[in-house]
């Protein structure tokens, strides 16, 4: 992610930083002081040696002469000034002052027509502008103004225009170094600023795409899981029951390879519809006609299928029937789909119910199975994952979900769902299967 303000520019100046950053590093400099230190002595030499060009040659050639003895007082006090520029990061204030008391006497020892001004005055009032709050800054920077000026206008320059132009002078210097100080600092801040929200922007990005990738995996997994493992179990059963009847009854046996293909080419269809959803292909939103999305409604042929597969289903109907939310009306016959496919493989030839309850406030889905019967036929293994996928359901429609075995032996699946609709008139029927 880039923002605006990565213009082309401050990436070469960030590159610029990084490397002298790791030159400096490998000189042993990573400190505040030891970097400031060079900084001070590099500005000491060159201003050793400029201050030496200017007495010695540019100063004659323009017609102003400087004995030796102010000369040498001179370039002593601006190479002075820039030494001190070793605390300008660790003590900004008490630097600013001891190169304003400097720049007096350096003052008096100049001559009134011609001002001399080291760069260490610029570079400390910047790094006060830089690092302490504006208010500071300002303040620091206006004393330091007051004293020298006055100081320059009492002592050294007694006319008053003259006064006025140096105290002009300094003013500008020190408050011009301080805005733009104020200015660099404001602006790596904000870069910084825009920075860590780019960051965190793109952790919270990462971390909604990572939450969807698991809630689609979760959903694909469900619908999978439902429906394969409902119509697989059954087939498997029915191979069991097939292979016995081959031989000792072979019309029975074709009679249940005819089941199964009818089964294959039901689970097929189903997949399909179920990819279909999943991809979000058009004309699958809402099931093709052949392959309905499955709901309540079902729950006759589901029960129907269950008990002609394995043992005796009974389906209850009680209270008065209403329409539920499509979403809870998948999830809820899910719930009977894999209830009855769970107890097909761990309790193989058991009766079951299903119990459909409309309460006034509340519809509720009961599947209870008996103890496994004696049978040849042996129970399907299964990877654990069908409680876990109706619970998710129950809890992705608000609904109530428990499970566990009941006192006879057998097992128990509920899932209850608040509602406040209006109910629709039909008589409480029941439909043994």
């Amino acid at each position: 992610m880039r923002d605006h303000t990565d213009t082309d520019t401050e990436p070469g100046t960030r590159r610029l930083a990084k490397w002298l950053d790791g030159r400096l590093s490998r000189l042993g400099l990573t400190g505040v002081f030891p970097r400031d230190c060079l900084l001070a002595a590099t500005l000491t030499v060159s201003t050793f040696v400029l201050l030496t060009v200017l007495f010695r040659f540019v100063a004659p050639a323009e017609g102003v002469s400087f004995d030796p003895a102010r000369a040498w007082l001179l370039i002593a006090g601006c190479c002075a000034q820039a030494m001190l520029l070793c605390l300008r990061r660790v003590r900004p204030l008490l630097c600013l002052a001891l190169i304003v008391g400097l720049q007096l006497p350096i003052t008096g020892a100049a001559l009134p027509e011609a001002t001399i001004r080291g760069i260490a005055p610029v570079i400390v009032a910047y790094t006060v502008g830089s690092l302490l709050p504006v208010r500071t800054a300002l303040l620091a920077v206006g004393v330091a103004v007051a004293v020298e000026s006055i100081g320059a206008a009492v002592v050294v320059i007694p006319d008053v225009l003259t006064a006025l132009a140096y105290v002009s002078a300094s003013a500008l210097t020190y408050a011009s170094a301080t805005f733009v100080g104020g200015y660099v600092a404001t602006h790596r801040r904000y870069v910084e600023l825009v920075r860590v929200r780019a960051d965190e922007a793109i952790r919270e990005q990462h971390t909604k795409v990572q939450a969807a990738i698991g809630a689609e995996r979760s959903r694909m997994a469900r619908e999978l899981h439902d429906v394969a493992a409902h119509h697989l179990s059954g087939m498997v059963v029915q191979a069991a029951a097939v292979e016995r009847l081959i031989d000792r009854d072979p019309a029975a046996a074709k009679a249940g390879v005819a089941w199964i293909r009818s089964q294959g080419k039901e689970t097929l269809d189903n997949l399909r519809l179920v990819v279909g959803v999943l991809r979000g292909r058009p004309g699958h939103e809402g099931g093709d006609g052949a392959a309905p999305v499955p709901g309540l409604g079902m729950l006759d042929d589901l029960v129907r299928t269950a008990g002609n597969l394995a043992g005796p289903v009974e389906f209850i109907r009680e209270g008065e029937h209403r329409e539920v939310p499509p979403i809870a009306d998948v999830a809820l016959y899910r719930i009977a789909q894999e209830s009855l496919s769970n107890a097909r493989q761990h309790a193989p030839g058991a009766a079951a119910r299903v119990v459909l309850r409309f309460a006034p406030r509340s519809v509720s889905l009961e599947v209870v199975n008996g103890p496994a019967a004696p049978r040849r036929v042996p129970a399907a293994r299964t990877g654990g994952v069908g409680l876990v996928g109706m619970r998710e359901r129950a809890q992705l429609i608000g609904a109530t979900f428990a499970a566990g075995p009941t006192a006879a032996g057998g097992w128990s699946v509920t899932a209850t769902l608040p509602t406040n609709g209006p109910a629709t008139s039909r008589p409480k029927e029941e439909a043994p299967a």
